[in-house]
């Protein structure tokens, strides 16, 4: 060792550690983590990071003064350079990955406050620099601290150097003089308009584009799908940019990668998944099972294809997994998935394929989901209860063009409903706040001519209603399925109307009719409510904030939790799930007309009607009460969605406001802050561009459309998500409750179906709906992306407890979290009243989708929990 250490003195051409210093000394404390083959899978990163260490090329970092002006430059006074101690012998945390160094600056009181850093790598390999915190007593000052979370690529990688800033907070008129360029140099590296493509993984880039890269027209015309964005009839928000070369067949599609575990779609190395998450296998199952594995099983089936003949057979599935024939193809697939835990799926003896976890919907009561009283409770308690409208006009409307569609009134009459109306009247109910609906009419009807020719589909357009009982629960009044005429659409659809029944032949058709509306909703739920509503209506935000405004930007700071991982997700959404082929529209059925839809859906969506408050009130779901704690009240008291939902909207707006009004203490500050003007500007002209001309935009112009906006923002990423998104397996795991396919008409009197139905109806029944291929499909997909990971940050918790140096942000920080935690207790204490029956139903699932899980710091929430807010659209 010591003639390793002579020759790097010798190289370095090191000076004497014994010389007489011109400055003091101040010390830091680095947490990196390096690249190696725990978090890259790449073995000789450690050793060429030893070998650069050696020649003497180390990591160096030379701060920037925050006080003092360089007169030469103008800018910042600049320090020497510092280099890490001991990067070879440190050892890295086994849990974390993480690295603490020790690190020695030559600054005195002369060079002023530290207030950025400048980071050069001189080791062939990247590494992620998390923090530095320096000892500044000695300046009057304490520690300062800089939160970088940030990769830091070699130097040649660079045409500048890496700057980061201390967690202080300014707006941009506010900024101390020495920063302000290197503020101003940092946000235009970041949008990166000037970098041209195909982007690379040490691009910092934030840019737009459009969604031109789900069809891949070069693999043949069934690939060819619409571009989503960018037009007046194909509407979109818009994706983070990668600048890919145009596909041969069609210039304006960006052309597609292929391949389970090589490139990814371009996303920001920093907007990547974490070493936890990635340890998890979430993103790499996901490629797997889209690219590798289903597309197998598909194959498999295609040639023997199986059906469930009973439900036990469904039951089973849980048990053992799926049987399926003997195939070479399959133990050919075992042999090239690199993971264990994916061989562990596909077992060796090619037996079984899948197995999967019990949902908690039958882990109880294995039919108690066949219930009317919880196919009625999942509108306001499951994984969409965010559709469910008050009924305001009898017989229902349609808003479809009647130039177009003809008359798609509902043909639902009062004699066929009021039997179950508690000797109500239409009319009475209505005046009483009684009838409410669940329409999905108007969303599928336009398409169900080009969806029902599609393989393996027949589609109704539903229409669902509902009476509210005096114990305060929902019971199914009737459903209308209708299609288009085949005499065309002046004529107006052909609708059928059926009622509840638990017997006979009748209570089958009921049970298949209820099967029909489940699909609706599951379509629904999956390209609206969660992949338009959440990922793609937030990522233009994610794009907009990196772009525009400094990370010592106060809302930069506040908004920055809520966008953690949701660009990569949504690059492996585009990749694997979403695009033509993908798993979505393998699973859904709208198929290959599945983002088309929600591309209509998006012509009248509003950032304002996001917030949860506004939702209610437009859904008829509440009024408004200014008497009440959240300002409305529900129209429906056991409604536990909203009921839990307003109380962490509220805890949310608090926060929001208390932190805004420490740095906007009135209008004008709000007009006059350059950052916050051109970002609200840019997610107005060009992130939701194809809806900027609505008028319906908040001028940004006045505090309480910032607070509010942000509060919306929050609302979204964080609790929006989760209760759409984290109980799909709990609830949906067990397909035949909320199937995402039917097949099969409903059976007619005088044909040979419905004397099967007479016969078997459960058979009948699961023939109907999704296959068994589509089955394992979906429910494996919805169990991976059900799942928390270990490293989830949740509402009310920071990644880092030094993510701001402002004492009175950090105070309102803290009073949020307390807050999130009395709403755990007062959940529990709602779940656990037997007056609420909605909050458990027949199924006996404690509704905790809206279950914050602050006060969990121990990782216990993670997998499939069925509760926990996390701060953003991360899976």
């Amino acid at each position: 060792m010591m003639g390793l250490n002579g020759l790097r003195d010798k190289i370095k051409g090191k000076i004497d550690q014994k010389k007489e210093r011109s400055k003091d000394l101040i010390t830091g404390t680095v947490v990196v983590m390096k690249k190696n083959f725990r978090n890259d899978g790449d073995l000789k990163a450690p050793v060429l990071d030893r070998f650069s260490e050696l020649l003497g090329q180390g990591i160096s970092f030379e701060l920037i003064s925050s006080t003092q002006i360089d007169p030469i430059t103008g800018r910042g006074k600049v320090g020497k350079p510092a280099f890490l101690e001991k990067w070879v012998t440190t050892v890295s945390s086994i849990y974390t990955g993480d690295s603490n160094l020790r690190i020695k600056f030559e600054w005195d009181e002369n060079d002023g406050i530290p207030g950025a850093v400048i980071v050069k790598n001189n080791h062939p390999c990247e590494f992620l620099l998390k923090t530095l915190t320096i000892d500044c007593t000695t300046l009057g000052k304490g520690n300062v601290h800089f939160v970088c979370n940030s990769w830091v690529y070699p130097v040649s990688k660079y045409k500048y150097d890496r700057i980061f800033f201390a967690n202080d907070t300014f707006l941009p008129s506010q900024t101390p003089n020495p920063l302000q360029s290197y503020r101003d140099l940092e946000l235009y590296l970041l949008r990166g308009d000037h970098v041209p493509g195909p982007l690379k993984e040490e691009d910092r880039v934030y840019g737009y584009a459009v969604y031109n890269d789900l069809g891949d027209p070069d693999a043949g015309q069934s690939n060819v799908r619409p571009i989503l964005g960018g037009s007046h009839e194909k509407p979109y928000p818009r994706r983070g940019r990668t600048s890919r070369p145009p596909s041969r067949k069609d210039p304006n599609s960006e052309s597609r990668i292929t391949g389970i575990f090589g490139e990814d779609n371009y996303v920001p190395r920093d907007e990547r998944f974490g070493y936890l998450k990635m340890s998890d296998f979430l993103a790499y199952k996901i490629k797997a099972l889209g690219q590798s594995l289903f597309p197998t099983l598909y194959a498999i089936f295609d040639r023997n294809p199986g059906e469930f003949n009973s439900f036990q057979e469904t039951h089973d599935l849980y048990k053992g997994g799926l049987k399926i024939p003997h195939s070479k193809l399959l133990e050919d697939l075992r042999e090239k998935i690199p993971l264990q835990v994916l061989k562990e799926v596909v077992r060796k003896d090619g037996s079984h394929a899948l197995r999967l976890p019990l949902p908690d919907l039958i882990k109880e009561d294995k039919f108690a989901w066949r219930a009317d009283e919880e196919f009625a409770r999942q509108m306001l308690a499951g994984v969409n209860p965010m559709v469910i409208r008050r009924l305001e006009e009898f017989p229902p409307l349609s808003k479809l063009d009647p130039r177009i569609y003809g008359n798609q009134t509902s043909t639902i009459k009062p004699a066929q409903i009021e039997m179950n109306m508690e000797r109500f009247t239409v009319e009475e109910a209505m005046k009483e706040n009684r009838l409410f609906i669940l329409d999905h009419h108007d969303t599928f009807m336009p398409y169900l001519k080009d969806v029902n020719v599609l393989k393996g589909n027949f589609i109704y357009a539903t229409r669902t209603l509902l009476f509210l009982k005096i114990d305060g629960t929902l019971k199914p009044l009737a459903i209308e399925l209708s299609l288009p005429n085949p005499d065309g659409w002046a004529c107006g659809p052909v609708s059928q109307v059926y009622t509840p029944c638990s017997y006979g032949v009748e209570g089958s058709m009921w049970q298949l009719a209820k099967a029909y509306a489940a699909v609706n909703d599951a379509a629904q739920h999956q390209l609206i409510s969660h992949w338009l509503n959440t990922h793609a209506a937030m990522e233009p935000f994610v794009i907009a904030t990196n772009r525009q405004l400094s990370v010592m930007h106060p809302i930069n700071k506040l908004l920055n939790p809520h966008f953690r991982d949701t660009m990569n997700i949504n690059a492996l959404a585009r990749q694997t799930l979403i695009n033509a082929g993908g798993l979505f529209e393998s699973t859904v059925f709208p198929g290959k007309y599945a983002l088309e839809i929600s591309s209509d859906v998006y012509k009248t969506w509003k950032l304002t009607d996001q917030s949860l408050p506004q939702d209610l009130l437009n859904r008829g779901l509440a009024v408004e009460d200014h008497s009440s704690p959240h300002k409305v009240r529900l129209l429906i008291k056991d409604y536990p969605y909203a009921a839990d939902g307003l109380e962490i909207w509220s805890a949310i707006e608090s926060w929001v406001n208390e932190y805004c009004s420490i740095y906007y203490p009135d209008d004008e500050t709000v007009k006059t802050d350059i950052e916050l003007q051109t970002w609200w500007k840019e997610i107005r002209d060009v992130g939701h561009g194809d809806l900027k001309d609505e008028p319906w935009w908040p001028s940004m112009n006045n505090f309480k459309d910032l607070a509010q906006t942000c509060t919306t923002m929050i609302w979204i990423a964080s609790a929006l998500h989760a209760a759409v998104n984290f109980g799909q397996y709990p609830y949906a795991g067990y397909h035949p409750s909320r199937p995402t396919i039917s097949r099969r008409p409903m059976p007619q009197p005088g044909t040979n179906e419905y004397e099967e139905l007479k016969k078997n109806p459960d058979k009948v029944f699961l023939r109907t709906i999704t296959s068994q291929i589509h089955t394992i499909v979906g429910v494996s997909l919805i169990e991976i992306l059900s799942r928390h990971s270990s490293d989830e940050v949740y509402l009310g918790q920071r990644d880092t407890e030094e993510w701001t140096s402002d004492e009175k942000a950090i105070d309102a920080f803290n009073r949020f979290s307390e807050r999130l935690i009395g709403i755990e207790r007062r959940i529990r204490e709602m779940n656990a009243d037997p007056s609420l029956k909605n909050r458990n139903g027949p199924v006996n699932i404690p509704y905790m989708l809206l279950y914050p899980n602050t006060s969990d710091r121990s990782g216990k929430g993670t997998g499939i929990v069925g509760m926990g807010i996390p701060n953003s659209v991360s899976i």
